[in-house]
Formats: structure tokens, C-alpha cells, sequence
């Protein structure tokens, strides 16, 4: 009968990282039929794993998928018909069901995550812990100094009744900048834009905390990579952001 490491199937779960799920186990938050769990020890299929008192669902269940996808223009992020647009959902035709962590608006390109783990989307939108994301933007006229600075510095956004938080901006051309928010307000690259006197002509999300959009082709997907997986798990119970 197949067997696992404790510590490797709760970070499959989404639960944890392996080095997280160590300290779980060492510090005696994890039972396994009842009892607490030791180092280092492989469960089973049928086996109760219990974390913090609550049961873990679906030992040697379904595998928890997280997937980054290039969403291309055109398609939207939200999977009821009222918009009557090709949905992500629909695009990928994953054969298990995912949702998308967040979203992109119809107008705009690049990576979003498709999962099936409720837990892990969670964590990822709660905007208080400020996870990082990077956009690749074009607009209809040159940056300047001023406008970055005001970026930069937070606007107030009076349809949302909200300042946006500070953020990190690069010009990397005439009228082409790289901006990082930690922040997901609705539409909120095109409203500071306008709210600045500029028109997004292109938008292009190439990065959420560690994983990058890299060469993945306009409206394709990748399995995210153990190594990613890991690392976004420790960064999500550490409160740390990726430094690109």
C-alpha cells in the first residue's frame, strides 16, 4: 500500500510548507488516528490526519492543483455568463475544477493563478499581507518624474473612496513602466493612470510573489513547480514578499 511522509502531504494539501508542517508535528499540533504525530513518519491511505483539531479532508484524495496561466485580452476572470465573454475556467478546460485566485479584468494580459484550494486562495487575497504583483504597463504618453512620483506616493481613488497604497515603479521605456502593487483594488493600475491624466493602452500582470509569467505563451498554462509551490507556501505563513 502506498505510503507518504507526513510532512509532504500536508504541503500537497496546501496546508503548509514541509519545513511548516515539521514544526507543526514537532510542536505536536498533528495527530494521526488519534494520536500525535512523530518526525519523519508516512501515513496511508485511510489514515485521520488532524491539524490544529481540525480534520485534514481527503487523504490520498485528489491532489491539490495550482496552476499559472497567461490569460490573453478578451477573457474574463469571473465564471458567470454576464459578461457573455470566454471565461478562464472555460479557456483552460482543466479537467478538474478550478477557480481563478483572483482576477484580471477583461482588457488586460498575463499570469493568474487556476486552483482547487479554497485555503490557499484565501491566503493569497487577503490584502493585508501585502503580497506582491508586477505589471508591465503602456500608456499614451511619456512618463515623467512627476507622474511616477504621485504613483508612487498613493492616490486617492474617489469612485472606490480609497488611497491607494504606496508602490514601486521602473520606467523601462518612453511610455512603458513596470509597477508593483500589494494591493488588488478593482481596475486600480487603469484608475491611478487615469486619476493622472494618462490611458493604459497595455497591461500585463508578469509576476505574483515568487512566480513569474516568464516564457508561458499567450493563453497556455503551466503547472506550478514544486520548488514555486514551496516557496509561495512559506512566504504565505511568513509574511514575506519576493524581491525580483
Amino acid at each position: 500500500m502506498e505510503e507518504i511522509r507526513l510532512n509532504k502531504y500536508l504541503s500537497e494539501m496546501g496546508l503548509c510548507s514541509r519545513r511548516e508542517a515539521d514544526r507543526l508535528i514537532e510542536s505536536g499540533k498533528v495527530m494521526v488516528d488519534g494520536a500525535p504525530a512523530v518526525m519523519g513518519m508516512k501515513i496511508r491511505e485511510g489514515q485521520a490526519v488532524v491539524l490544529n483539531g481540525k480534520p485534514v479532508a481527503g487523504t490520498f484524495g485528489p491532489k491539490p492543483v495550482l496552476l499559472a496561466v497567461n490569460k490573453p485580452k478578451g477573457v474574463v476572470c469571473t465564471t458567470s455568463d454576464k459578461d457573455r465573454a470566454l471565461n478562464i475556467v472555460e479557456m483552460v478546460g482543466y479537467p478538474e475544477r478550478v477557480y481563478p485566485v483572483g482576477r484580471l479584468d477583461k482588457d488586460s494580459e498575463g499570469l493568474i493563478f487556476l486552483t482547487n484550494q479554497g485555503d490557499l486562495v484565501n491566503r493569497i487575497m487577503r490584502g493585508a499581507n501585502g503580497h506582491e504583483k508586477e505589471y508591465v504597463v503602456q500608456v499614451n504618453k511619456p512618463v515623467t518624474e512627476e507622474f511616477v512620483k504621485t504613483m508612487e506616493t498613493g492616490i486617492w481613488l474617489k469612485e472606490l473612496n480609497v488611497t491607494t497604497k504606496p508602490c514601486r515603479i521602473t520606467v523601462t521605456g518612453k511610455q512603458e513602466f513596470h509597477i508593483i502593487l500589494t494591493q488588488g483594488l478593482n481596475r486600480q493600475i487603469r484608475r491611478m493612470c487615469d486619476t493622472c491624466g494618462y490611458s493604459v493602452r497595455s497591461l500585463v500582470r508578469i509576476r505574483i510573489m515568487n512566480v513569474h509569467l516568464g516564457n508561458l505563451k499567450t493563453g497556455t498554462f503551466r503547472k506550478v513547480t514544486r520548488r514555486e509551490y514551496e516557496t509561495l507556501t512559506e512566504m504565505l505563513e511568513n509574511g514575506r514578499n519576493f524581491n525580483s
